[in-house]
């Protein structure tokens, strides 16, 4: 680059001018003490909300879209949020299940509406949100709660049910709360919750794309809390649920667990109604699992993966998969393996025997 003289442009730093540089470095320095201060405000409101409770906010009158509201946790919370006095809308892809939710709330005296939806597609989540506002009218508190595990190694899951995993785990949280986060943001009132999982800040053998999709599950509630913060939208909360193993919600019913016990689904579904009346902006269940997590990246690897795998053994125990190379390909148990047997892409699913695929009406567990 040339001057105006002809010559080669050069940048003296000693013309960098003094008095903007110390306006820099005041700005900076006043910018660390006005957040020491604030992160010191919210420690002493979190010790006083420890010792003395948090305020529980009303949800009577709100209306409440809970998917995969069909049984399991879904249903447990519906049925909590139909006693608080809010609507409940309900999504699933098993009409049965949204029809025995419809009637239990129903017969309780509460407001209740069933759609049968499946989440991992966009177009049915957008078009059956146009269709709710017509008929019931906005949604203020999202519960993303379904989802599906297909409880295999990585190796033996087809990619299919890889591609379902992130699909109804976390690809179907973008759908829903684009679709009814504007009208949230537009009255600057409403609450979106994340079912997520432990199994959102560790890792499980059997559960690669389950971990995963949770993984960013967790992400997805941060990231947008963020977000909402940036854009002033004080009136709309973010909650994240992280639950270990959850007892008789169809999913990991015998997971192989110890030295910490699976979780009763009533204690959790009381638990996330709480956090949300509090405005919580996470849960682990059960809460001193919080310290495992806090020390997740001091201790060296070995210290985590023993930790890990002595706590969960066996996240599917009864789907026990030992390949063994063998000249003739991969074999179990002098058997021919299925995924030699599959197309080559390991989408053929038909033939084999090791494929479970397991959905899930209410989504719970590590």
């Amino acid at each position: 680059m040339l001057a105006s003289n002809g010559k080669p442009f050069s940048f003296d730093k000693s013309e960098i001018n003094p008095a903007r540089k110390k306006q820099s470095v005041k700005h900076t320095v006043l910018d660390v003490i006005i957040f020491l201060l604030t992160s010191l405000g919210y420690i002493i409101q979190a010790v006083y909300y420890t010792l003395f409770g948090k305020p529980k906010k009303d949800l009577n009158g709100e209306l409440a879209l809970v998917t995969g509201g069909g049984g399991g946790l879904g249903r447990l919370l519906a049925l909590r949020l139909t006693k608080l006095g809010a609507k409940v809308i309900v999504w699933d892809i098993n009409q049965a299940g949204i029809d025995e939710t419809v009637k239990i709330v129903k017969s309780l005296g509460g407001f209740c509406k069933g759609y049968k939806v499946d989440i991992s597609n966009k177009e049915q989540v957008y078009k059956f949100a146009d269709l709710m506002r017509e008929e019931v009218g906005d949604v203020s508190l999202l519960f993303n709660n379904a989802g599906v595990v297909s409880g295999r190694a990585l190796l033996d899951t087809p990619d299919q049910l890889i591609e379902r995993s992130f699909n109804v785990n976390i690809l179907a949280h973008f759908w829903t709360t684009k679709a009814f986060l504007p009208s949230m943001l537009e009255r600057d009132h409403g609450h979106i919750i994340t079912i997520a999982s432990l199994a959102g800040h560790v890792g499980i053998s059997k559960l690669v794309d389950y971990c995963s999709s949770k993984f960013a599950a967790v992400g997805f509630d941060e990231a947008l809390r963020i977000e909402l913060e940036y854009m002033g939208a004080n009136g709309v909360f973010t909650t994240v649920i992280c639950p270990f193993f959850i007892q008789a919600t169809g999913m990991f019913d015998d997971v192989n667990s110890r030295w910490v016990p699976t979780l009763d689904s009533n204690d959790v579904a009381d638990q996330i109604i709480e956090a949300v009346q509090k405005n919580e902006k996470y849960i682990i269940v059960p809460g001193y699992l919080r310290a495992m997590l806090a020390v997740k990246w001091i201790f060296p690897w070995g210290c985590n993966s023993g930790f890990l795998r002595r706590i969960v053994p066996d996240a599917t125990p009864q789907h026990v998969v030992t390949p063994v190379q063998t000249p003739k390909g991969l074999q179990m148990n002098g058997t021919a393996h299925p995924l030699d047997q599959a197309s080559s892409d390991n989408n053929n699913v038909k033939s084999s025997p090791l494929l479970v695929h397991r959905l899930s009406t209410g989504e719970r567990v590590l």
